[in-house]
């Protein structure tokens, strides 16, 4: 996955949920609600915006990670060898595979610029009633509209997003052509540990750059 598409991956993370709330909201609504609320956070937290690691990680856990599946996205990601592995790895696979993704989208925040996002109206098939895509498009004045798709399922709290396309590329599928590759060359616990020491050496860099301003 490029760099860009990490950025923009990111923003799209963090725009996409919201609160939770007593009633269940439509899909298209939560993010249609939310995404005005982010943004103006944002815009308006210069600390957020200078890359304070303190208020980031709050407004993540605030506004995003509770609406992820993330063990649908690991499980997703992961593909067949899911199936192989014994609950404690794919227990340490999701808490690798979220502390690796939340990093990613939490320093979108730092090069926030004046990027909207569209919610197009939801639109579900006959009979369907569980599962959804909400099409966006992002812009940036001077830029060309990013498409981007969540897919979305409905669970006992809300509706949670298990995976992102951006510009029609999935962001579990980009994950799982790597993960297969580094499985069938050290195994399941070969993943876990490139992941935990991509993890580690990500928040190491973190604290040297915050001892350092």
């Amino acid at each position: 996955m490029t760099a860009l598409k990490k950025m923009i991956m990111g923003m799209s993370l963090c725009c996409a949920v919201g609160a939770a709330r007593a009633e269940v909201i439509a899909p298209d609504a939560l993010i249609r609600n939310t995404v005005q609320e982010v943004i103006t956070i944002v815009k308006e937290d210069k600390d957020i915006r200078a890359g304070d690691q303190k208020k980031i990680l709050a407004l993540v856990d605030a506004k995003v990670l509770p609406h992820f599946d993330f063990q649908r996205m690991t499980q997703l990601a992961v593909g067949k060898h899911w199936r192989t592995a014994t609950p404690e790895q794919k227990q340490a696979l999701v808490t690798e595979f979220r502390n690796m993704l939340v990093r990613t989208y939490t320093r979108v925040f730092t090069v926030y610029r004046d990027q909207t996002v569209e919610v197009k109206p939801l639109k579900m098939g006959a009979g369907v009633t569980d599962e959804a895509t909400i099409k966006t498009i992002i812009n940036k004045p001077g830029s060309q509209p990013i498409p981007v798709d969540y897919e979305m399922k409905k669970s006992d709290d809300g509706w949670k997003a298990f995976d992102i396309s951006i510009e029609g590329v999935s962001m579990v599928m980009s994950y799982r052509g790597t993960f297969t590759s580094q499985i069938e060359q050290g195994g399941i616990d070969g993943l876990i540990k490139t992941l935990a020491d991509k993890n580690a050496n990500a928040a190491e860099g973190e604290l040297r750059k915050a001892d350092a301003k």
